[in-house]
C-alpha cells in the first residue's frame, strides 16, 4: 500500500528497534549473564524470551523502564534457575547507554527532517532517552516518554499524549515503527497512518512481540523509507 506522503507534517517514531539497535545491546548484555550461570541460550531464544517477560511486566503496574528492564533479568534468572545478583540486573538498564543507532538511522532522519517535524514516542525513561537521543543527531520536536505517560504502548494513552502535545490532527502524522504489537496495532486503532520498519532479516528471534496486523506500508529499513520520502517530493507531479 502507499501513502501520500505530502499529507503529513510530523513523522513519529518508536525508538528502540526501530532507530536504536536494541537487539545488540540486550544480546551482548543477557548473552553474558547467561554464559556466567553456565545456561546456553541461542540468539533467537534470548530475544523471545526478553520480548516475552518485557511485555507481561509492562502490562502490570507502572514502574520505570530501568526496573522493567531489571525485572527481565530477574525474569531470566527465574525462568532458567539461576540467582539473579544486584550488579547484574542493574547491567542492563545501564547498557542502554551505549546501545547504537542502526548504520543507516543518523542519515535517514536527517533527510526526512528537510521535510517533517521529527518526534518520538518510546517505552522509556527520560533520562535514558537522553543518552540515545544525543547519538541521533537531530532535535526532536516532540518526545513522549513512557514515563511521561506513566504507561507502555501498546497503550492508546501515549499516542494520545504524543499527539496532543503535537497539536495538529492525526491525519497530519504518520508513526514509523518496528513493533507490530507495541505500535502498529495501536496506531491503527487509532487511524493514525504508520509504516513497519520490518528490520528482522530473516531472523527468528525478535525483541518484540508480533501481531497479526497490516502495516499502511512496509519496508526493510529507515533509508528505504527516506528514499521513498525524497523521490515523492522530488516528483515532477508536485510542480
Amino acid at each position: 500500500m502507499s501513502l501520500n506522503f505530502d499529507q503529513f507534517k510530523f513523522v513519529t517514531f518508536d525508538c528502540y528497534g526501530t532507530l536504536v539497535d536494541w537487539e545488540t545491546g540486550i544480546l551482548g548484555t543477557l548473552g553474558s549473564i547467561l554464559k556466567n550461570h553456565k545456561k546456553d541460550l541461542k540468539d533467537a531464544e534470548i530475544l523471545n524470551l526478553y520480548a516475552e517477560l518485557e511485555s507481561a511486566i509492562e502490562s502490570g503496574e507502572f514502574k520505570p523502564y530501568r526496573e522493567v528492564l531489571k525485572e527481565v533479568v530477574r525474569g531470566f534468572g527465574a525462568r532458567l534457575e539461576f540467582k539473579v545478583t544486584e550488579l547484574e540486573a542493574n547491567s542492563l538498564p545501564e547498557s542502554l547507554k551505549d546501545w547504537r543507532p542502526f548504520p543507516d538511522t543518523v542519515t535517514a532522519l536527517k533527510s526526512l527532517a528537510r521535510h517533517y517535524k521529527l518526534c518520538v514516542i518510546s517505552n522509556i525513561d527520560d533520562d535514558l532517552f537522553a543518552y540515545s537521543a544525543r547519538k541521533l543527531e537531530v532535535p526532536f520536536h516532540v518526545v513522549v516518554t513512557a514515563l511521561q505517560a506513566r504507561s507502555y504502548k501498546p497503550a492508546h494513552n501515549n499516542f494520545q499524549l504524543a499527539l496532543k502535545k503535537i497539536g495538529a490532527p492525526k491525519e497530519q502524522v504518520l508513526h514509523v515503527a518496528e513493533s507490530l504489537f507495541h505500535d502498529i496495532v495501536p496506531a491503527r486503532a487509532l487511524g493514525i497512518k504508520n509504516v513497519w520498519v520490518d528490520r528482522s532479516n530473516g531472523k527468528r528471534g525478535r525483541a518484540s512481540r508480533t501481531a497479526d496486523v497490516k502495516a499502511d506500508l512496509e519496508v526493510d529499513d529507515l533509508k528505504t523509507l527516506a528514499e521513498l520520502v525524497e523521490r515523492s517530493f522530488a516528483s515532477p507531479q508536485r510542480h
